[in-house]
């Protein structure tokens, strides 16, 4: 799917066959905004299996999936086996979450680093971690956060850095400070993020200034991507993603800013505002796309994870409460699943909808059971029965938008136009791009093309 697939499978195609594993380059032209992880694991996996979709979206699955997992085992180490299993349930329910996962972009494998160091701080510095297990848990830390640099930059130290002096100031808790392991998790750090940026920088002068000072503060306090967004524009995008689980959300958070008058370090109260300074931080950015916001995702599972468990222990029935919007919303989706021809345009065509419609209709019908199966479970009590149902239902109405969306294919991809053309396109015929540049359309001619009276 154009842009971003295109671009973030064709940059990795590109490292492949011209063996230049150190500069990135998209259409034979350096391309510095990000680092070069996902791309050395995607080009790795084309190497291995192939070039495919299926390889080309594999990082964004494995990293989701693996959040899952993360969110699941930090949560039960905290809070319980219970609590662990309904938020990885609720992870891998969510709307944006399961569908940043079947995706092609950098931001899967950065959320899900940032918050394997998140979960990882907050297993050290619990109260009843050993000096070992802080150490241990502080080093994996570290790590995940110089996996996120070398994912997408330096956001993968401003947001836990934010997070860490905003926790102190509001808990008056410093003490934190001394349990960093400060000077082998900085040196973790800079020996696996700057090999790269330091050998990129010498063969490539003009590297520093564009990707630390363009890419960067450029990126967040001007308009110059031409993303700019109104300063509200995370908030449905938030309620949207968070589905089936708004009521859970906003249910979460008073008990959430309790604090837990048993434990000097607060874990509960960190992950809150982890979330906020996330949400916070891409709000006023100049710049701005859906899936920023993402890194918060498994943060919010956990606080919700816990909560739903102690809501099963304390009144079981209440969840009904939680089933019955999703019912109601899944019933008002199988209402307007045939108005998605609406949509159509010049450039998707009304029969492209009309196709999907019915992966709607199935989308829709799933939500629907599972939530009128997670009623009927808390309506007899059977609390964790009725969370995973729920949970079911979420994740099949995220999985049926996503398969029925091939269905939107031709207007969204050139791989039909180059199948139709590939007998054409010899190796020594010379294919120009006037006035346009599809990013799709490379990685399926398996070449680059001459772009004419274009600029990107």
């Amino acid at each position: 799917i154009k842009p971003d697939e295109g671009r973030y499978a064709e940059i990795p195609r590109e490292m492949v066959a011209s063996g230049d594993w150190l500069t990135p380059r998209l259409n034979d032209i350096k391309y510095f905004e990000k680092p070069a992880l996902q791309y050395w694991a995607t080009a790795s996996a084309y190497t291995l299996f192939g070039e495919h979709h299926w390889t080309a979206r594999l990082w964004s699955a494995l990293t989701g999936f693996f959040g899952v997992l993360v969110t699941g085992y930090a949560v039960r180490r905290l809070w319980g086996d219970i609590a662990g299993l309904i938020a990885a349930g609720v992870l891998g329910s969510s709307l944006l979450w399961v569908m940043i996962g079947h995706v092609n972009t950098l931001d899967m494998g950065v959320s899900f680093f940032l918050s394997s160091a998140v979960f990882g701080f907050v297993l050290a510095q619990r109260d009843r971690a050993t000096p070992r297990e802080t150490r241990n848990f502080m080093w994996l830390a570290w790590l995940a956060l110089a996996l996120a640099v070398l994912s997408k930059g330096l956001i993968g130290l401003v947001l836990p850095l934010a997070t860490l002096l905003g926790y102190s100031l509001w808990q008056r808790d410093f003490a934190v400070w001394r349990r960093l392991h400060l000077a082998s998790g900085v040196a973790l750090l800079l020996a696996v993020t700057a090999p790269w940026f330091i050998a990129v920088s010498l063969a490539n002068p003009e590297f520093a200034r564009f990707f630390f000072v363009h890419e960067h503060f450029e990126r967040f306090l001007t308009k110059v991507h031409g993303r700019y967004q109104p300063i509200w524009y995370f908030l449905p995008i938030l309620l949207a993603g968070m589905l089936p689980w708004l009521v859970a959300l906003f249910a979460m958070l008073r008990r959430t800013l309790q604090r837990d008058l048993h434990s000097r370090f607060q874990p509960r109260r960190f992950l809150l505002l982890w979330c906020l300074v996330v949400f916070g931080f891409f709000s006023v950015s100049g710049s701005k796309l859906a899936s920023y916001i993402l890194p918060l995702f498994p943060a919010l599972a956990a606080l919700i994870g816990v909560y739903l468990a102690e809501l099963c222990q304390r009144n079981a029935r209440a969840l009904r409460w939680h089933a019955l919007p999703v019912i109601a919303f899944a019933a008002l989706c199988l209402v307007v699943a045939p108005l998605a021809v609406d949509w159509s345009s010049p450039q998707v065509p009304l029969q492209l909808y009309a196709d999907y419609v019915p992966w709607l209709y199935g989308a829709s019908a799933a939500l629907l059971a599972g939530a009128l199966t997670a009623f009927g479970f808390a309506w007899f009590a059977r609390s964790l029965a009725s969370v995973l149902s729920l949970a079911c239902g979420g994740l099949l109405f995220a999985q049926l938008i996503l398969l029925g969306h091939d269905s939107l294919a031709p207007a969204n991809s050139a791989y039909r136009i180059v199948e139709r053309i590939r007998d054409q396109v010899k190796p020594d015929v010379p294919f120009f791009s006037v006035n346009t540049y599809d990013q799709t359309l490379p990685f399926y001619l398996k070449r680059t093309v001459t772009m004419v009276a274009y600029k990107d």
